[in-house]
């Protein structure tokens, strides 16, 4: 057996124990039914979510502020990440503070995000860009300390401006860290806006969770939740075949 089949054969084993220990749970009356409903109920309900045309309107919603959050998060943390990682003196005196409120539950700033941009899409979107924003720039920041500095050195040999430095200096150089900052930082996004759906909002896949869970449709929630898990795999997949790609680019 090679190794895809090896780890193709755990990955199948692992889901079927998680999916078979569920549904004994389910089964043994030890939890409340309408709590953890079988498996079965749980799929006829995620057919049911997956039917719904609310389901893709208010799934538009979040990957919108998704996709805002994560492009703003993702191009602010590489240029913070490249100006304090090149410079010494910046990454002493900034450094704690972007550590600080990396490691800080994001959620603090959503009230702030509220005042700034009120209670529409546009607050949520802005959690999701500040829970991405510091997986990127961090990432990038360490990646920029380990750059050549042969590179840097003919780079400035050469009078290149700051711009010309970023884009043709350290950008190639840290293409591998970029993308591992976005992997990061994606899954953060998400967490990002659905809490700040679930929080305050009246659309988006966050509030239809949170709407299913105060009207106790259980199946229903797990089948959404279900969906959000289906989505943010995917996503991580694809940035995955991205950092695959250049892997082997560099391999050549």
């Amino acid at each position: 057996m090679n190794d895809r089949r090896r780890v193709f054969a755990i990955q199948a084993t692992t889901i079927v124990a998680v999916l078979a220990a569920y549904e004994a749970l389910a089964r043994s009356h030890l939890l409340y039914a309408g709590v953890v409903p079988p498996l079965w109920d749980i799929a006829v309900a995620f057919a049911g979510v997956l039917a719904d045309p609310a389901t893709y309107t208010n799934l538009a919603v979040s990957l919108a502020e998704i996709a805002v959050g994560f492009v703003v998060a993702t191009v602010a943390g590489i240029l913070v990440g490249i100006v304090v990682g090149a410079r010494p003196w910046l990454r002493e005196a900034v450094g704690p503070y972007l550590d600080g409120i990396a490691t800080a539950p994001k959620i603090v700033f959503f009230p702030i995000a509220i005042l700034l941009f009120g209670v529409g899409p546009a607050s949520k979107a802005a959690l999701g860009a500040l829970s991405a924003f510091f997986p990127v720039a961090l990432t990038v920041a360490a990646a920029v300390r380990r750059v050549n500095p042969v590179f840097v050195n003919v780079g400035r040999s050469f009078n290149a401006s700051r711009g010309q430095m970023i884009v043709k200096v350290y950008l190639p150089a840290l293409v591998p860290a970029i993308v591992n900052g976005m992997r990061l930082g994606l899954g953060l996004a998400i967490i990002g806006v659905l809490l700040g759906e679930i929080k305050l909002s009246d659309r988006g896949i966050g509030f239809l969770t949170i709407d299913e869970y105060n009207h106790f449709r259980i199946p229903q929630m797990y089948a959404t939740l279900i969906l959000i898990f289906i989505l943010a795999v995917g996503a991580n997949v694809l940035i995955g075949r991205l950092e695959t790609r250049e892997r082997a680019r560099r391999a050549k």
